[in-house]
């Protein structure tokens, strides 16, 4: 079975019309499925009053579609955010009698130029999207310990705990016994599903609802990570190397309060040190933490600054 992840943008609701609706929340997800391959479709809900919403659609993302019937500040920092994330594979859906020589100057230098302009069908994009779905490799062999990021949590009568949420690499079984980070809690997988259907594991890219044992879901929280890998750090504190997008307008500077955006964690931090060296757009900091972040190291973490006006995204670091 092969996953992949999509982040649908620009119009709220475009993916009615071409999956069926399912987990609804600040982010919803819409889900397509023939034989063993299948599409999930994120959407920012509450973007764009809120920035999160955009940022986890994008971090679970394989590739991205927008949707674009007018230029928007929006319309630029969506941009943004899919090209500090690398997300290298798109697709672009012009509305209003919009033509892509007004589109291609807005994103000229970003990822998304690469991004192929398709019709504003719905049948011939699903079909295109379950074709290219089951063309994807599958996460199968790779023996590394699971790691597995949540985005939902609840309790279902009858069963218990469950959470929604993807594999980020490697492979979980049903029975593991898994650390809940940040913390010192564990927890037993009860049972796998993935897109409804019962498995006896779970590898990399999939998205997964997993029944745990020994834990409740009022103990969990969105961002919550589940594995056995010893690889995998937490820390309150955080230092590396900093990226600032081309669009940003001034230096970082010590005291100034970012929110750092991980896997489905985005946490408040206060940037502690900056040393820039003889380029401002390219910083070593040192941030300390709201609460404990967990990650790999020399994984990528996005810095935003929730008072940036029509820009909000500031750049990426490299977490040592």
């Amino acid at each position: 079975m092969t996953n992949t992840d999509i982040a649908i943008l620009g119009q709220p609701g475009y993916a009615k019309e071409i999956a069926k609706a399912g987990t609804v929340s600040d982010i919803t997800f819409y889900n397509l499925k023939r034989g063993d391959d299948t599409v999930t479709l994120i959407e920012p809900t509450r973007y764009p009053e809120r920035l999160a919403p955009l940022f986890y659609a994008v971090s679970l993302a394989d590739a991205a579609l927008l949707i674009i019937n007018e230029i928007t500040p929006s319309l630029g920092e969506m941009v943004v955010m899919l090209d500090v994330m690398g997300i290298q594979k798109g697709y672009i859906i012009l509305q209003n009698y919009l033509d892509p020589s007004r589109i291609m100057p807005l994103v000229q230098g970003t990822v998304v130029a690469n991004y192929a302009f398709l019709e504003d069908n719905a049948i011939e994009l699903r079909e295109r999207l379950l074709n290219e779905a089951s063309g994807k490799k599958s996460g199968e062999g790779d023996v590394r310990e699971g790691v597995v990021f949540v985005d939902h949590h609840f309790n279902v009568k009858g069963i218990g705990t469950v959470v929604l949420g993807s594999v980020e690499r490697g492979t979980i079984r049903k029975h593991d016994i898994l650390n809940v980070l940040p913390g010192n809690k564990t927890a037993q997988i009860r049972s796998i599903q993935k897109h409804d259907d019962d498995y006896d594991e779970a590898h990399g890219g999939d998205r997964v609802g997993l029944a745990l044992k020994n834990i409740d879901a009022e103990e969990l929280d969105r961002g919550y990570v589940l594995t056995r890998s010893k690889e995998v750090v937490t820390s309150d504190a955080i230092r590396g190397d900093a990226q600032l997008v081309r669009y940003w307008q001034e230096a970082l500077h010590e005291g100034m309060v970012v929110h750092v955006g991980h896997w489905m964690q985005f946490v408040p931090a206060r940037i502690e040190s900056v040393d820039a060296g003889d380029d401002w757009r390219a910083p070593a900091l040192s941030l300390s933490l709201e609460k404990a972040l967990v990650y790999l190291p020399g994984d990528m973490a996005v810095l935003h600054y929730l008072d940036g006006g029509k820009l909000r995204i500031a750049g990426s670091m490299r977490i040592e």
